[in-house]
């Protein structure tokens, strides 16, 4: 069914939609990393780059569906009522920012992680003003992609410098949290979208849920409690780090590539008053 009053699956955006809010979402939450680091010299440009360079491959993916590539600049021209005009003149922004965050000089980091995180939040505002998807419009999707965001930035710090990631204890700490919050979050989200999304729409997010709960939190949460309990010795650390990180990432990532693609189903039609023929107009008393 593509048209009429039962849900349908919309084909607009597909696989490079999701890849802006994947990796845009997941760069933006290592800049933030970057900064709380306390990082300096390589390491913090390595993790800022790395960052710039997840949220341009995000921006690539999205030109990609342009069919006239010439009007791309049309979407500067209307930041006061959309959000993904905001998106663009953020991205703007936080590139020459993180850059020059990179060369070293003090305070950008700063700038560039409060950018970063307006990055996020304009693109969790473009899913939710999508009113006739159901599994968009949820109030609950606007946290839960920035928290996704924010966790996956954790878990890519723990992945990019895991041996130094070992050694700062707050960070963990803040990266276990967010991983934790991300959980609690989505499983309210989920019961809101009870009796009001599709059914293919709730069964296609139950699967990625599943991946969200066991392979992007339970999993790295017993893998650093483990090495916080001296379970696992200081020749494994940076390794355990290092898939601790990848399963919150990729969990993350996977949620958001279903919520974009796959469990994106229009609401349909809703009407309330059907016409029938032969039967006159009365109207309202």
């Amino acid at each position: 069914m593509s048209y009429g009053p039962t849900p349908w699956q919309q084909t607009q955006w597909d696989w490079r939609a999701a890849g802006n809010f994947v990796c845009g979402g997941a760069g933006a939450g290592l800049i933030v990393f970057a900064a709380l680091s306390g990082a300096r010299g390589q390491a913090l440009a390595v993790w800022l780059l790395g960052g710039l360079a997840l949220v341009g491959a995000g921006l690539a993916c999205v030109s990609l569906e342009i069919g006239r590539p010439l009007r791309a600049l049309h979407v500067f021209f209307n930041p006061r009522t959309s959000w993904m005009s905001r998106e663009a003149i953020v991205a703007t922004l936080l590139m020459p920012v993180a850059l020059v965050a990179a060369t070293g000089l003090p305070g950008f980091e700063w700038l560039a992680a409060a950018l970063a995180l307006a990055f996020v939040y304009c693109q969790s505002r473009i899913l939710n003003a999508a009113k006739g998807i159901p599994t968009w419009r949820e109030p609950l999707l606007v946290p839960l992609i920035v928290l996704t965001g924010l966790a996956e930035g954790g878990g890519l710090w723990l992945v990019v410098q895991p041996a130094q990631a070992a050694t700062q204890q707050p960070l963990l700490w803040l990266a276990a949290a967010l991983v934790i919050i991300r959980a609690a979050v989505w499983l309210a989200y989920r019961r809101r979208l009870a009796g009001c999304a599709a059914a293919p729409a709730l069964r296609t997010l139950d699967a990625a849920g599943r991946w969200l709960l066991i392979a992007g939190t339970l999993l790295p949460l017993l893998l650093l409690a483990l090495l916080a309990s001296g379970a696992i010795g200081a020749a494994l650390a940076a390794p355990t780090m290092l898939v601790a990180g990848l399963l919150a990432v990729i969990a993350g990532s996977w949620l958001k590539f279903t919520l974009v693609t796959r469990a994106a189903f229009n609401q349909g039609f809703a009407l309330a008053h059907l016409p029938v023929r032969g039967v006159p107009h009365r109207p309202a008393p």
